[in-house]
């Protein structure tokens, strides 16, 4: 409203800055409903004892770290054939066989360069 600029809406050009300033207001106050309406939400929520969050982070735990392991032996079952040619043409080193795969523009898990270490990694999972 104060930088100066001319606003045009597009499904409203006719809207002057009386328009979009009442407009403005109107949303804040929604939001501010909205805020109050759900905070007493939960509140009554915590007065029947309904317990809020997760009623089992250990457990949520659990199976996260299980998918993110699953992800990961996947992702190395599926560069291990790719590891194994490297390592045939000769480049045995972790280092060596990150080189090579990064000559090969074969992204890592996360989409950067390879190193020594998740060489190392991927073939230890390989061997579990």
């Amino acid at each position: 409203m104060n930088s100066g600029v001319e606003f045009v809406a597009v499904d409203n050009p006719h809207a002057n800055k009386l328009t979009v300033h009442i407009l403005a207001a109107v949303a804040e106050h929604e939001r501010e409903m909205i805020s109050e309406r759900t905070k007493a939400a939960l509140a009554a929520a915590r007065a029947r004892g309904t317990r809020l969050g997760n009623p089992r982070p250990a457990n949520a735990l659990k199976l996260a770290r299980e998918s993110l392991s699953a992800a990961a032996n996947h992702r190395a079952a599926n560069i291990l054939p790719t590891i194994r040619e490297i390592q045939k043409g000769g480049t045995m080193t972790y280092a060596g066989i990150a080189t090579v795969l990064n000559a090969r523009s074969i992204k890592a898990a996360r989409g950067r360069q390879w190193t020594h270490v998740q060489v190392a990694n991927v073939l230890g999972r390989c061997r579990e």
